[in-house]
């Protein structure tokens, strides 16, 4: 069975292939690699080959490893790709470099108290439900250009980008089109979307992110 460093090797490869394929420049594509439910030991090889942009989906497992991690490994960047409770803003703020999931009202709040508290600003993305799907999180599409409009006026957030995850069951394709005319309307530079099953669609819809987990770690 492959190791997980030449399955990263690999994901980088189908990205360049899809950069050039979609007459993007190289590198234009930014790889997360997705680490929720590893451990340390088994994230090392990938960090050591090279890897330095990580996402995780909770913010108390990411505190089990990452502060270790990034002390040993400065230029770490580390994205929060799950859903974020607003109880944990304090804990979020202080640990990630970017987090991915703003999808309401009091987490663009608390997220701006922390800021402010704490002296450091996380990159900040919108997490957009373009599915509709009432199990997921994420803001609605048509409420979407309006709330990067807010969190920029009213709780002075600098949003950079916008996050969508498409039904498992759907073409990825028209939810990754969405995202790209939603991010134009909205005035933000990137877009994070595309994981395992369809980074390189994401790539040739203008990703500048792509979220891989399984097609490196593997599955625990």
């Amino acid at each position: 069975m492959s190791s997980a460093v030449e399955r990263l090797g690999e994901v980088r490869d189908r990205i360049a292939t899809a950069e050039r394929e979609a007459k993007r420049p190289a590198g234009s594509a930014t790889l997360v690699a997705v680490s929720k439910t590893f451990d340390a030991a088994d994230i090392r090889p990938v960090i050591e080959a090279g890897q330095r942009v990580f996402g995780e989906n909770r913010v108390q497992e990411a505190q089990g490893k990452w502060p270790a991690l990034k002390a040993e490994f400065p230029d770490i960047e580390l994205h929060l790709i799950g859903p974020l409770q607003s109880n944990k803003a304090k804990e979020a703020v202080a640990l990630f470099d970017v987090i991915e999931t703003v999808d309401r009202e009091k987490i663009a709040a608390e997220l701006a108290r922390e800021i402010a508290k704490q002296g450091k600003a996380p990159r900040l993305y919108v997490q957009v439900n373009t599915g509709s799907e009432p199990q997921k999180a994420g803001i609605e599409p048509t409420e979407a250009v309006a709330f990067v409009k807010r969190c920029r006026d009213t709780h002075g957030l600098a949003i950079e980008g916008l996050m969508c995850i498409p039904p498992a069951d759907e073409n990825p394709g028209p939810h990754f089109a969405l995202l790209a005319k939603l991010a134009k309307e909205a005035s933000v530079e990137k877009l994070s979307m595309g994981m395992s099953g369809d980074y390189e669609t994401a790539v040739a819809f203008g990703a500048t992110s792509v979220r891989v987990g399984s097609a490196i770690l593997g599955t625990r």
